[in-house]
């Protein structure tokens, strides 16, 4: 069943069913909506048209919410168009039961994989035929595994409720676990379809996975995936969303029958915040305080996001007490006779058993990774406890990272806008296309540009009160005092300045004044 936290692997199968329902599909364009969040446009038959939205780590369902593409795409939108656009879709996969998910597309004489991871932190990885990394979404360095491109994209087991009679019986035969808490997780069904499953079967949740009757569960087993593929019936109950009801007891206005699980996702999930048209303007205005606050409420969501997954984990760990704690003491006891890299190896041997928990192995830092349902990081030497306490600790971290955050949040000021000073506009004077000065006791002092200047000024604006002084240069500019003035020496600076005596090389002129 879907959560606010993501979907599951039954959800995961139903969509998976729906979308291969409305083959045949091209995929028209690619768009990165959000940070973290993709929409592929898909065009069908008689011009149908449909929005895949992905969020990895969580969801990927068709949308009918609007989305109004970003003008300048990332570079991981458009590596995906130039190697995806105008292909056709070949189909949809799910990996066993496995929140994954495969997208097949042909296009001209390649055929490439559109691999969605939606558990974890969760990726988008495009591969080539041969599952080849051309490119992920995000960058993982793993111990057993890379994703970068180049590398080869490997996917993890199937899981046994896929993997046919023989293995799921072997799978319980070894399971020391009460037989929900193997289905719940060994089997990666989750707790919900695991209770469902046991109440079908006539079970008792609490008994030894070992002692159950492999084939009468199997059974069920490949019932309750039958009915996620051809009996959708989409229960959305405001908490959680399912494809299907598991109790016969729900009420019946709950359920949409005839209502695609698709469209149910696209009602329970929140929709992509989007830029409506018209605000650009406006946001540039307060741009400042828009960013900070955007980049401060996604540090909050990241932070949020990391604390439920520590809860998970914390949770996980109780929930698999007993196993955890054999597990921690027998590679403690191990790791005193063999070394990591031996340890590491009889781990990768096994097919059966707990061992197949442990999915990464960190010599350098004693410690281990174990798949409960949720990735978690075990430090050997270290007691179920004392593994908890770290992820509490990791807790109370981005705990304050989130005060710091929301603090920082509500210190935001908008930056005042710079006061602007309006100067007067001036009139056109009939000086102003001559060269021009007022001395500092405000006389107007005006200097001839060239030659037909300097006779018009003495011909036209030269008055009987005024004063003529010239440099004492060939060619200087006439210059006109219009008035009398205290400040003659600035009247001299403006004449040598305009004389010529520069250029010459000197260093000073002389000037002179008639009046």
């Amino acid at each position: 069943m879907a959560t606010q936290r993501g979907l599951s692997g039954i959800d995961v199968r139903s969509l998976v069913t729906e979308w291969n329902h409305l083959l045949p599909l091209w995929i028209y364009k690619v768009y990165v909506a959000s940070p973290g969040i993709m929409v592929i446009r898909l065009h069908g038959k008689e011009h149908a048209r449909h929005q895949m939205l992905i969020e990895p780590g969580r969801r990927a369902y068709l949308t009918g919410h609007p989305f109004t593409p970003p003008k300048n795409p990332p570079a991981f939108a458009m590596l995906l168009r130039k190697h995806l656009q105008g292909g056709r879709v070949l189909g949809f996969r799910q990996h066993g039961i496995q929140r994954i998910v495969i997208i097949d597309v042909g296009k001209h004489d390649h055929t490439y994989h559109l691999v969605l991871e939606l558990f974890d932190q969760g990726n988008i990885i495009l591969c080539d035929e041969t599952y080849k990394i051309i490119q992920p979404f995000s960058t993982h360095r793993f111990k057993e595994r890379e994703v970068i491109a180049g590398a080869r994209y490997i996917l993890p087991a199937e899981g046994p409720a896929t993997s046919g009679p023989d293995a799921f019986a072997e799978f319980l035969a070894h399971e020391e676990r009460d037989i929900v808490r193997a289905l719940a997780v060994g089997a990666m069904l989750g707790g919900p379809y695991a209770e469902y499953l046991c109440r079908r079967a006539g079970i008792e949740k609490k008994s030894p996975a070992h002692g159950v009757n492999s084939q009468t569960l199997y059974q069920e087993v490949l019932d309750l995936l039958d009915r996620a593929e051809e009996k959708i019936e989409p229960l959305n109950t405001g908490s959680e969303c399912l494809p299907f009801p598991t109790d016969t007891d729900l009420p019946a206005a709950e359920t949409a029958p005839g209502t695609s699980f698709n469209r149910a996702l696209d009602a329970f999930f929140p929709p992509v915040p989007q830029e409506k048209p018209g605000v650009v303007e406006k946001r540039e205005k307060v741009s400042r305080e828009a960013r900070i606050r955007a980049q401060q409420e996604a540090s909050i969501g990241k932070f949020t996001r990391n604390i439920a997954r520590c809860e998970r984990a914390v949770e996980a760990l109780y929930s698999e007490y007993q196993f955890v704690q054999d597990l921690l003491n027998t590679l403690n006891e191990a790791r005193r006779t063999r070394s990591w890299q031996e340890i590491e190896a009889i781990l990768k041997s096994q097919q059966t058993g707990p061992a197949t928990k442990v999915i990464a192995v960190y010599p350098d830092r004693g410690a281990v990774d174990v798949d409960l349902g949720e990735r978690i990081t075990l430090v050997v030497g270290e007691s179920v406890e004392a593994n908890a306490a770290r992820y509490y600790e990791e807790m109370k971290k981005f705990r304050k990272k989130i005060a710091g955050a929301s603090g920082a949040m509500e210190r935001i000021t908008e930056r005042k806008p710079k006061k602007v000073t309006t100067l007067p506009i001036m009139k056109k004077r009939w000086y102003h296309r001559f060269r021009w000065c007022t001395t500092s006791d405000g006389v107007l002092v005006v200097g001839g540009r060239d030659a037909s200047q300097n006779e018009e000024l003495v011909k036209k604006y030269m008055e009987g009160g005024d004063l003529f002084v010239h440099a004492d240069v060939h060619g200087a500019s006439v210059v006109i005092v219009k008035g009398t003035t205290a400040h003659m020496e600035e009247v001299a600076q403006f004449a040598a300045s305009f004389s010529g005596a520069w250029r010459s090389g000197h260093f000073s002129a002389d000037v002179y004044r008639v009046g």
